[in-house]
């Protein structure tokens, strides 16, 4: 196991849980619910953000701009291809997530769209114009069960060792 950067203890975790279920709260309210200090606090969110523990961020819905459809997209790129993959990838509002498969050529996106013949035309028509790019499969994702954005390490995770 990779050794952590910073040492977070209990009160890192009660931080982070509050942020994680309200990401407005105040720090004034955080320290009255953790019986601190709120300067502690604000040093620790501070601290938190810059040890790139946390981001403090707005994440969007998709759904709420009608993006209801959602595809996971397996692709191999060609190594001497893969800066500009990366870069045509990453500049695609469709995009939401890129990954390298274990393979060194191997890759995963997730993508949406507004309807299944958006969908279709990106597989079949924009990504095979990018150079060095196979579609080698996909799957539609009918529904997100779990998403990064919800997700939280076990509280163990955050003991000091």
């Amino acid at each position: 196991m990779p050794a952590r950067k910073i040492n977070l203890d209990e009160l890192d975790y009660q931080i982070i849980k509050l942020l994680h279920a309200d990401a407005r709260i105040a720090a004034s309210e955080i320290a009255r619910q953790t019986s601190s200090n709120e300067r502690t606090i604000r040093k620790r969110i501070d601290r938190l953000v810059q040890d790139d523990i946390i981001r403090l961020t707005a994440i969007l819905n998709p759904q709420a701009f009608g993006y209801i459809t959602a595809a996971d997209i397996f692709l191999e790129a060609e190594p001497e291809h893969e800066k500009a993959i990366l870069n045509q990838l990453t500049s695609m509002p469709q995009v939401t997530y890129i990954a390298f498969g274990q393979g060194t050529t191997e890759m995963s996106i997730e993508a949406r769209f507004k309807d299944n013949d958006a969908l279709r035309e990106f597989i079949r028509s924009t990504l095979p114009r990018i150079p060095g790019l196979t579609v080698t499969r996909y799957a539609l994702v009918p529904r997100i069960l779990r998403n990064i954005d919800e997700w939280m390490p076990p509280e163990d995770d955050f003991l000091s060792e």
